[in-house]
């Protein structure tokens, strides 16, 4: 099923206007969060390079993606409302496998890439409300198997570590399936016909699929196997970055016109980089493309 362009707009315009609720707020976790943050003057943001057009290192090398700029809106607005001139970023790139144990252990206060939430992973970070709505989709080349049934015997690969993985090992029971450590490695097997089918989210899919030796062969299936809600992530317990409660980002992130401007200025990082074809149509889902 096709995502209506209205509701995953409507999703990311609440969300990104309530992301902040998350982190900063009302409450003695709070309070003790904006103290440290005072004395320390920084905050480590942690991002992957791979989940365009959420998270990515741009051509020169500098961290970027819509939920990237999200969080450095955050950090900023918190600057101003707690009258200091910066909040030093120090970002820490992280990967699929490591990105929940580096919040665990302090490495980054804030988890900024395609995050989704599950009860499983609760039990070891936080999250915000979501940013983005997303889903586990399939990429296939123009031979490729049809279905769902069509796998059945088939190899098919995913990236490890992730909720797709999860999905589609308690959904599909019968392909051969191969987890790889990236989404490039994954789109080059799929490439040499060494897969017949790769599943990730499907933002990630149509950014993929322009980065192909053959983009014109490969097709992204417009059914879902999920309906996932990406969020930024945090720690939890007493040294926990941000407020527990739901309510308690807002006032730390542009709201209206202002938040409108976040997004396009997003695209307009992304529009001149390599990615830009792919970004584009993730954008465009969004209604945020121009």
């Amino acid at each position: 099923m096709r995502p209506g362009r209205l509701s995953i707009r409507s999703a990311v315009m609440a969300a990104a206007a309530a992301l902040a609720a998350t982190v900063f707020g009302d409450g003695e976790p709070a309070a003790a969060t904006l103290d440290d943050v005072r004395q320390s003057g920084t905050v480590k943001i942690a991002y992957r390079e791979d989940a365009i057009p959420f998270s990515l290192k741009n051509s020169i090398g500098e961290p970027a993606g819509l939920i990237v700029n999200l969080c450095r809106a955050v950090v900023a607005k918190m600057a101003a409302d707690l009258s200091i001139a910066e909040i030093k970023i120090t970002y820490v790139p992280v990967t699929a496998a490591n990105r929940f144990d580096a919040i665990e252990k302090g490495q980054a206060d804030l988890l900024c890439e395609a995050t989704s939430q599950t009860l499983t992973r609760r039990k070891q970070v936080d999250f915000s409300i979501p940013t983005f709505v997303d889903g586990a989709g399939m990429m296939i080349r123009d031979d490729g198997p049809r279905s769902l049934e069509g796998l059945a015997g088939k190899k098919i690969g995913l990236l490890a570590g992730t909720t797709t993985e999860t999905a589609v090992r308690n959904s599909l029971k019968a392909p051969e399936i191969i987890a790889v450590k990236s989404h490039q490695d994954g789109l080059g097997m799929l490439d040499r016909g060494e897969i017949v089918a790769y599943f990730a989210d499907r933002s990630i899919l149509l950014y993929l699929a322009t980065q192909s030796d053959a983009p014109k062969r490969l097709r992204v299936a417009e059914q879902s196997l999920t309906l996932e809600p990406l969020c930024a992530c945090f720690a939890t317990g007493r040294h926990r970055f941000p407020a527990g409660g739901r309510s308690c980002l807002e006032p730390h992130l542009p709201l209206g016109r202002n938040r409108r401007d976040l997004l396009r200025t997003v695209w307009e990082e992304l529009r001149h980089e390599p990615c830009a074809t792919g970004a584009l149509s993730v954008f465009r889902l969004a209604g945020l493309g121009g």
